[in-house]
């Protein structure tokens, strides 16, 4: 067994899936004992009772720039300990036999005890995939104390200035991104891809966002690049789903195109937003329903915290833009992404957030209201939708407590 089944067993963690690797064997032989080949550009395969994966022992030579840059060799004289070579942390590269034996020929338990996220060989510089492999990571373990070595970050570093990062393909950035906002904490996947540079060249857009200063009446963090990362942190806190979490990330993007002149405030920043999400959407890729939440949390944030301000026509068209009255649940979503936006903020993390309730007995409000067969004759098209947004209106102000 190895990999992550050992990693997390030595750590107390529960194990998910278990992997092997088979020693001293040919592909033919797995074919022979009933095992299925699964694997494309090297032998995999699922075992017959238990479908776990079964990996022939391997050696990689790099060829070519990027991760896709290998070429793989593979034989019965690969050893373990040369497989584990090729792996990314000496917290993965374990093994452990069926009599519980672990083998650790590249110090994984040592890094283990001292929560150190270090390579195993130089061989690490040779797959970009790796940068975003230890950042993930990095999130993962972080609240139990795992940083990432320094000689580990200054081969992450080498590589950035090498230009590796720039061979990534959009959908590997995107599948290791969307990994790591389920993480418990996320925040650091960016932080230490920012911390060698990586994220200069993968997320653009939210590395403008570091030195940008705010208001420190409203954000007593001031810089921008910092109160996204700790709305970040928020959401991840509040158990937010990777939507919700995506959005939070996106949601200031336009404070970056603020004119310097202009600095702290940063009036119609909600706007200048709008084309950076799409755009850093369009090009890793990201779900459609990522994309959805994430514009409406950048051009409507500012509305959802000024809700108790806002006149009953304004409630109801910001319902109408956010298509909140047929889709509640993503309603819900934008609300919990706002109230991120707020509580990420030094010193207010467990400030009050009314607007959330407030807004959602606005919605049930406005989404009672129906009219009979009865009261729809004589109208016709256009009056129809005219009259029920008269009565939403009435029905939103009679609703309407206290502002928050």
């Amino acid at each position: 067994m190895v990999g992550g089944a050992v990693r997390d067993r030595l750590l107390g963690l529960p194990v998910g899936e278990r992997d092997w690797v088979v020693v001293g064997a040919t592909p033919e032989e797995l074919v022979r004992r009933g095992y299925q080949s699964v694997g494309r550009e090297f032998p995999v395969f699922l075992h017959p009772q238990t479908h776990e994966e079964y990996a022939v022992a391997r050696l990689e030579r790099k060829v070519a720039p990027g991760y896709r840059g290998f070429t793989t060799q593979f034989s019965p004289a690969v050893t373990l300990e040369e497989d584990l070579r090729r792996r990314d942390l000496t917290i993965n590269a374990m093994a452990e036999s069926e009599a519980g034996e672990v083998i650790d020929p590249y110090g994984g338990q040592a890094d283990l005890a001292a929560r150190r996220l270090r390579h195993v060989s130089e061989a690490f510089v040779e797959d970009p995939v790796r940068i975003l492999r230890v950042a993930r990571f990095a999130a993962r373990f972080a609240a139990l104390g795992f940083t990432v070595a320094d000689d580990t970050l200054q081969l992450m570093q080498r590589m950035t200035a090498a230009g590796e990062v720039s061979a990534l393909v959009p959908e590997r950035v995107w599948q290791e991104t969307e990994r790591a906002l389920g993480e418990a904490r996320p925040e650091v996947f960016f932080e230490t891809l920012r911390a060698c540079g990586a994220l200069a060249v993968i997320f653009p857009e939210l590395d403008a966002l570091f030195g940008v200063p705010q208001p420190p009446r409203w954000h007593p963090e001031v810089d921008t690049g910092v109160h996204v990362m700790l709305a970040l942190r928020y959401a991840a806190d509040a158990g937010a789903p990777a939507a919700v979490r995506f959005a939070v990330l996106a949601h200031d993007l336009g404070k970056a195109r603020t004119p310097r002149a202009h600095w702290p405030s940063h009036h119609g920043h909600e706007e200048l937003g709008v084309p950076l999400i799409e755009a850093l959407c369009e090009r890793l890729k990201v779900p459609n329903g990522h994309r959805e939440l994430a514009v409406l949390a950048g051009r409507y944030h500012t509305r959802v915290h000024r809700a108790g301000e806002l006149k009953a026509a304004t409630l109801l068209t910001l319902l109408e833009n956010c298509d909140a009255l047929r889709r509640p649940e993503r309603f819900a979503e934008l609300l919990l992404a706002c109230e991120a936006d707020a509580r990420g903020r030094t010193g207010l993390e467990s400030a009050p957030y009314p607007q959330v309730a407030y807004l959602q007995q606005v919605r049930a409000a406005a989404a009672a209201v129906a009219l009979t067969e009865e009261e729809r004759r004589g109208l016709r098209g256009a009056e129809i939708g005219a009259e029920l947004r008269r009565r939403r209106l009435e029905a939103i102000a009679a609703a309407r407590p206290a502002s928050p």
